[in-house]
């Protein structure tokens, strides 16, 4: 097993590589850069916006007017050396290659740089946003597997009687409204929104939780999630619930259940020493993209309506902006993370069922 935990970890840097690279020249490709976008604001703000990079302008105060034509399209009237300023401010005075090579440089020490806008270090940005972010994807993925997991085990022993009916329409129902739309009306029923107010709207901390003794923050945190963690978790029970009561029913009729049964023992005895370690598999098998996805993309919308300042908001802003080094930071880690999880993943199998032994592949 060691030997195949090594050749998993050294593939991680290829396949890091890989992802990184395509990425990043495609998003270089793409129209509407950083450059593109201060260009924009500047036209939008006038002369102040240019003297701000120039230093000065013309004494009619006119803007100043281009001698060679600029590969951008929102810099007519600008002076070449405004542009030049821009291109020096942003790092996109060198060639393409040669940030390329730097980026790679950079990211093998986790050296991200600075924000394009934000005049803040993309690790700093990261740090302030990852508990956002962790909270609401642990504490969601925690309850969804804790529900999903014994809620599938029983519909699948109580397959086709009322309880399994009613249990599936309610998960049925909770998958087809959406997360940003269960939120909006907790809002309105718990927030204060029209009925009551019972639950904080904004943050994961109240304004005075610096005064707030250790028991009280922790009281104080849990209260904040509520809402947020409620409504990204009221739609993930239904697929990985159908999953798992798919699993064990495709088990529990099986030749060696039969036998076990034979055999005298009970029920309980089957599920938990015979049946679990099997159906658990394909269960095990999808955490990480779960995982990640409800770290990550899952909860955009979430923290846009609970003002939430998390990662995925982070992502989509710099998107927006063309923040690069935010983006391909973001972009790195996630990566990083996904395929450390999936590692993580193969390890569960051989501890839950010593018979697969990935050594031998």
């Amino acid at each position: 097993m060691t030997a195949y935990v090594i050749r998993r970890l050294l593939l991680i840097i290829p396949t890091l590589w890989a992802i990184i690279t395509i990425n990043f020249f495609i998003v270089h490709i793409a129209p509407g850069g950083p450059v593109d976008q201060a260009i924009a604001e500047m036209q939008g703000l006038g002369n102040e916006a240019i003297t701000r990079f120039s230093g000065s302008n013309d004494a009619g105060g006119q803007t100043f007017q281009s001698e060679k034509t600029s590969a951008y399209r929102g810099a007519q009237g600008l002076d070449p050396e405004v542009i030049a300023e821009i291109e020096k401010r942003f790092g996109f005075d060198k060639p393409l290659g040669s940030r390329y090579l730097d980026m790679l440089k950079n990211y093998l020490i986790f050296n991200f740089g600075d924000s394009l806008f934000r005049g803040q270090s993309v690790l700093g940005l990261l740090a302030e946003r990852i508990p956002v972010s962790v909270s609401l994807g642990l504490w969601s993925t925690l309850i969804i597997y804790l529900v999903s997991i014994p809620l599938g085990i029983r519909k699948a022993v109580k397959n086709g009687s009322r309880f399994d009916a009613w249990t599936s329409t309610l998960i049925i129902v909770g998958h087809a409204i959406p997360s940003f739309l269960f939120a909006v009306l907790m809002i309105v029923l718990f927030a204060g929104g029209s009925f009551l107010k019972i639950f904080p709207l904004r943050g994961l901390f109240s304004v005075d939780s610096a005064n707030l003794s250790l028991g009280m923050k922790i009281l104080d945190y849990f209260w904040h999630l509520v809402l947020p963690v409620t409504s990204i978790t009221i739609g993930g029970f239904a697929a990985l619930t159908m999953l798992t009561k798919n699993s064990f029913l495709a088990e529990i009729h099986k030749q060696y259940v039969l036998t076990a049964c034979a055999k005298g023992l009970t029920e309980k005895a089957i599920l938990i020493k015979h049946v679990f370690r099997n159906a658990m598999l394909i269960v095990v098998a999808g955490f990480p993209a779960a995982f990640i996805s409800m770290f990550f993309t899952g909860s955009l919308l979430i923290e846009v309506v609970f003002s939430l300042e998390g990662l995925g908001l982070l992502g989509y802003e710099a998107v927006m902006q063309r923040d690069y080094p935010v983006i391909f930071a973001t972009l790195y880690i996630f990566t990083l993370a996904g395929l450390v999880l999936n590692l993580v993943s193969d390890l569960i199998y051989t501890l839950i069922d010593p018979r697969i032994d990935f050594e031998t592949r």
